[in-house]
This record gives structure tokens, sequence and C-alpha cells, in this order.
């Protein structure tokens, strides 16, 4: 099989991943995985935000790394990209970070549905007892909803991650999905099939199999992503994630250069 690309890989600058893009490479190349691309957590204008990003002064070192990467893996593609945080109020943050480097794409995700709370976080997971689910799901796609409306992104992140821990509303999620799906479409936005989702509680690639399938037929397009923190996480579970693209419809994938999509075949 030629394995679609995997565009979702952390560094240890997140403070919450280990190995060197080297050895991210050497793994998939191992694979015979043909194109990657690094998208580790962006930094906040302010460090502190939280701590699972780099900060602010480690930006050009991260960029050194991917480019050294580059370098000794001159067979293997491997792009450069960021994994950005959508929230209300940073746009001009977002645009900041977009002049500063030549990326070839950005993820757009949402982890805070409020200020302080960040849903896919370990340590905060009794903030889930605190709130009613569905309200958080339908925050979450909110905010979701806004991301692919902006025209930020390339490509959006893990697009139903608070079904991470378990937690999924007992209503239909269908509208949101169907808002959500329609702001992607009319930006030609992406979305990725992130398989860490098969590594979490909720035991499930993200995104579920009924909003792929939405997505599908609304031509929104797709990319992959393992969500590597680890170099034996590379394109793990690809096999699965391939096979359900198919399933719901899905015969292309989508690639970047510089922030340009192009359309393969899958």
């Amino acid at each position: 099989m030629l394995w679609p690309a995997d565009y979702h890989m952390h560094t240890p600058l997140c403070q919450h991943a280990v190995g060197t893009p080297r050895e991210y490479a050497a793994q998939a190349q191992k694979l015979g995985l043909t194109e990657i691309g690094f998208s580790d957590h962006s930094p906040m204008r302010q460090d502190g935000f939280d701590n699972w990003r780099m900060k602010l002064a480690q930006l050009d070192q991260y960029v050194e790394d991917v480019r050294g990467a580059q370098r000794d893996f001159p067979q293997l593609v491997i792009r450069l990209a960021l994994e950005v945080d959508y929230l209300p109020g940073h746009e001009e943050w977002i645009r900041d970070l977009a002049a500063r480097h030549a990326w070839d794409y950005f993820i757009g995700s949402v982890h805070y549905v409020m200020d302080s709370w960040d849903v896919d976080n370990p340590s905060k997971l009794a903030e889930w007892a605190a709130h009613d689910v569905t309200e958080v799901w339908g925050l979450y796609f909110d905010r979701l909803t806004h991301a692919a409306a902006s025209g930020f992104f390339q490509i959006i992140g893990h697009a139903d991650l608070p079904k991470k821990f378990g937690h999924r509303p007992s209503g239909d999620c269908g509208p949101l999905y169907e808002r959500f799906l329609d702001a992607a479409a009319k930006t030609g936005t992406a979305i990725e099939l992130n398989t860490a989702g098969l590594r979490k509680d909720c035991k499930e690639i993200y995104p579920n199999p009924q909003l792929l399938g939405l997505a599908a037929r609304k031509g929104v397009p797709i990319t992959f992503g393992s969500d590597a923190h680890a170099p034996a996480e590379v394109g793990l579970n690809f096999t699965e994630a391939v096979e359900l693209a198919r399933q719901v419809g899905y015969s292309q994938r989508c690639r970047f250069v510089q922030r340009r999509r192009e359309i393969v075949a899958l």
C-alpha cells in the first residue's frame, strides 16, 4: 500500500512528547511512508498559557529541528507545520504566527471550550462532572465551526475531541456536525482522520463515522495523522484509517505545499 502522509506529529518542545524529528523521520522511512509533516503545538504570545506547548522563544529552534530532519532525510518529504489553537480573540496572533515562517499548513484545533478548561487534559477530568456533556459538545463545535469558517487553517484537527475520555452526548449531534462541515466546505478546509483516538479511552478514530460520512457527502477533503508523541506512534493504525475513509466514500486525500492544497488518490 502507498501510505498517506502522516501530517500530525509532535516534538519534545511541546513538553509532553519524546523523540527528535530525525527519529520520527527514521521511523516513517522504516514503515515505507513517503511524506510526513511536523505540526507541534504552537506557542502563545504569552508563555505560561498552559504547560503543553513550546515557548515563543523556541519557535525558531523548532523550525531548525524540522529543517535538520529534511536535510538528513532527503528521500522523505517532510513538511513544516504547526497545530494552532483556535480561541476567540486570538485571531491576530494566528496571523502573526502565519507570517513568521514558510509553513506548509496549519492544523486548527479546539482544545479549550472556555479559557480555563482544555477538555482533553487528563489533569482536568473533574471538570466533566461539573458540566453537562451535551452543553460541552455544543460549546466545542461552536468554536470548531468558527475555526473552520476563519480560513486560517488548512486542516481541522481531531474534530470530535470531547469524546476522548468517553464523554458523548445522548442526543443527535447531526446539527452540530452539519454546521461545522458546511463551514469547512465553504472555506475548503480539510479535516483529518486522527488515529490517536484509538489509543484513548474512546477507542475510536477522530472523527466518528457519522461525522466523517457527512464530510464525504459534502465534499470536505481529508488528511491523515497519527498525532504521534513518540517515534513508535508514527503512522500507527493507518490501515484502519484508510479503510474507514474508503467505507464512507472517500477515494482522494489532500496534501499541502506552502499552504496550497493538492488532491491525490487515496
